[in-house]
């Protein structure tokens, strides 16, 4: 069975779970308000394409290439990044709902995290340099041997980071944010 080769597609209200996205690569496609909750999405190849308002929660990505993807106001609970095929893995996200998402051992360089939710996704081991989080709510989420070197902490909210425990060369924090950086110490910061 041969795969497909999508160019410079427009899928909009897509729903996958009557049908299954057909096998291949997907290159500067562009999906509008499509359901892809739980779908098999494991070995498809997406370059240069854009995901708005699409609700990819619990979807299998396990080997999917996703190089230069944009999401912008996507529901993706559960998402298993670190299952993603990692050559040429890169991603950023606006106004997303990541929930219990996963990028342990990722490679998410200069990755942007802007006004999204990233309650409870696991950081650990991800290389996050030179990556912001832009009014974006880190509640419970975890860094354990995360690299954030250079990367912009200023705006981001609820994150718990130990200092000892992560790379934070050259990163950036608000005065505000001191509160994340110091918790397990049980300081009074005002």
């Amino acid at each position: 069975m041969s795969e497909v080769y999508q160019s410079e597609e427009v899928f909009d209200k897509l729903d996958l779970s009557t049908k299954p996205l057909e096998k291949g690569t997907y290159e500067d496609c562009t999906f509008k308000s499509c359901n892809l909750e739980k779908a098999d999405l494991a070995h498809i190849n997406f370059t240069e394409c854009e995901f708005i308002d699409c609700n990819l929660s619990m979807a299998n990505i396990s080997d999917a290439k996703l190089q230069n993807i944009r999401f912008s106001g996507c529901k993706m609970l559960g998402l298993r990044f670190d299952h993603c095929n990692k050559f040429g893995f890169e991603v950023s996200f606006e106004t997303c709902i990541l929930d219990h998402a996963s990028f342990f051992n990722v490679r998410a360089t200069n990755t942007v995290f802007k006004e999204s939710s990233l309650v409870e996704v696991d950081f650990t081991d991800c290389d996050l340099t030179n990556s912001s989080f832009i009014n974006s709510n880190a509640l419970n989420a975890v860094f354990e041997r995360t690299n954030l070197s250079k990367a912009d902490l200023r705006e981001a909210e609820n994150f718990r980071i130990d200092p000892e425990l992560n790379q934070l060369k050259k990163a950036q924090f608000s005065s505000q944010g001191l509160s994340g950086l110091l918790g397990k110490y049980d300081l009074v910061i005002s």
